[in-house]
């Protein structure tokens, strides 16, 4: 099968809305809003999960892998992250072709196991096999349907409601970082891995229950949309995608770290991944309702341009407490939408009936890059220092900066328009 994204009227200007392609798009009511909470409630553990990464990965180096190199723990986090991304290739079809249930209810599953495994784990080889293996794809078969599934409700205000849906993933690492790091303390690593994953799988019931699909399903799928790849704009946008998570992901990773060799406390480097989150939610809600008005590509340039002045203008300075804090914030509030939009770049140029193959191609192209971008970075801190670290994240970003740009002109024109 081929798909082909639809077509738009690319000389609107930019204040005027998009047209549709389908007019019976609810766009609201209590069916719509209640498939945004089924999505919340599916990505705050999904999330949430990303944005202790730092955390797992700093303790781990300390304690159960003290004798692994930074490096070699952070291969655990970089398979997790390809299997989360590259799982979209065979989820994608399965969604497209049998609705939301079919994947969704296994990776709830699997993914609450996968915690259960993690508290459990001592050598490297369990910690691949339990968590990286079983955790990454049992998260990749929960991101498509509830990322996907708001599409098949909303249209014209797709972004907002997809941003609202990405919240959980601030929230939930607000709410996991306090939550893990006072069970350290007060019950040891094991336990404290438990109780998320306990607490994760109360979080998928609702999203079980509410996650359902408007639109008939396309029947024959494939597992990789070759004609996509074909396609300039959606090669582009996903290779834009891929550098800005990529870069993304450094930061998260690698902030603790930078943070306790500055002198920051243990106990305030591992909170300011609340502070991140906590900063990224307004930050994924604001730039979502903006992207409805002046376009999805638009914002995504915009706020991409923003983290990386960031990243080589403050991060690269930041030598005191006060500076890792400001950092810290401002790159939260305009990092969400590397999350919240990524997934409405690929519906804008894709059909909804076709979006979960089309996002799972994009997601391969993710994942690959995740799988090598984030040992080499870890590489890279090992040669160069922290320096060499910030130099790469900040390139890795202003790369995804022009990636969209061109993105954006290929498939909305060049003119100022709302894309």
């Amino acid at each position: 099968m081929q798909s082909k994204p639809t077509t738009y009227n690319t000389t609107l200007p930019l204040s005027e809305p998009e047209p549709v392609e389908d007019p019976d798009y609810p766009d609201g009511g209590w069916q719509a809003w209640s498939v945004v909470v089924g999505s919340w409630c599916a990505l705050l553990p999904t999330f949430g999960v990303m944005n202790i990464t730092g955390i797992l990965e700093a303790w781990l180096s300390k304690h159960q892998l003290q004798e692994y190199s930074e490096a070699s723990v952070s291969w655990i986090f970089s398979i997790w992250y390809f299997l989360f991304y590259i799982g979209g290739v065979q989820v994608g079809p399965i969604y497209d072709t049998h609705g939301a249930k079919y994947t969704l209810l296994p990776g709830c599953i699997g993914f609450s196991v996968s915690m259960m495994m993690l508290s459990i784990s001592h050598e490297y080889y369990q910690f691949i096999l339990g968590y990286s293996i079983l955790g990454g794809l049992s998260a990749s078969a929960i991101l498509t349907p509830a990322l996907g599934t708001i599409n098949h409700w909303f249209l014209r205000r797709r972004g907002l409601a997809t941003g609202i849906a990405s919240t959980a993933g601030g929230l939930g690492g607000i709410m996991f970082t306090s939550i893990f790091g006072k069970l350290l303390d007060q019950v040891g690593f094991p336990w404290a891995v438990r109780c998320l994953g306990f607490i994760f799988l109360a979080c998928f019931v609702p999203a079980v229950l509410l996650l359902k699909t408007r639109l008939a399903p396309v029947k024959g799928s494939s597992v990789i949309d070759l004609q996509a790849l074909m396609e300039v704009d959606f090669v582009l946008t996903a290779l834009a995608i891929s550098l800005a998570e990529l870069a993304l992901m450094v930061v998260i990773t690698y902030l603790p770290l930078y943070a306790t060799a500055h002198g920051v406390t243990k106990s305030l480097s591992y909170h300011l991944m609340t502070i991140f989150s906590a900063c990224s939610i307004p930050g994924r809600i604001i730039p979502g309702f903006m992207s409805d008005h002046v376009g999805t590509f638009n914002t995504m340039v915009l706020c991409s341009c923003i983290c990386t002045i960031l990243i080589l203008g403050l991060w690269l300075n930041a030598d005191s407490q006060t500076a890792i804090i400001c950092f810290t914030a401002f790159f939260g509030f305009w990092a969400g939408p590397a999350i919240s939009l990524s997934p409405v770049c690929v519906a804008r140029i894709s059909k909804t009936e076709e979006y979960g193959v089309r996002y799972g191609t994009a997601t391969l192209v993710m994942g690959l890059g995740l799988l090598v971008g984030i040992p080499v970075a870890g590489e890279i801190l090992k040669a160069g220092g922290f320096g060499g670290l910030i130099g790469f994240g900040g390139g890795v970003y202003g790369a995804s900066v022009l990636l969209f740009g061109l993105s954006r002109g290929v498939a909305g024109g060049w003119g100022w328009v709302s894309f």
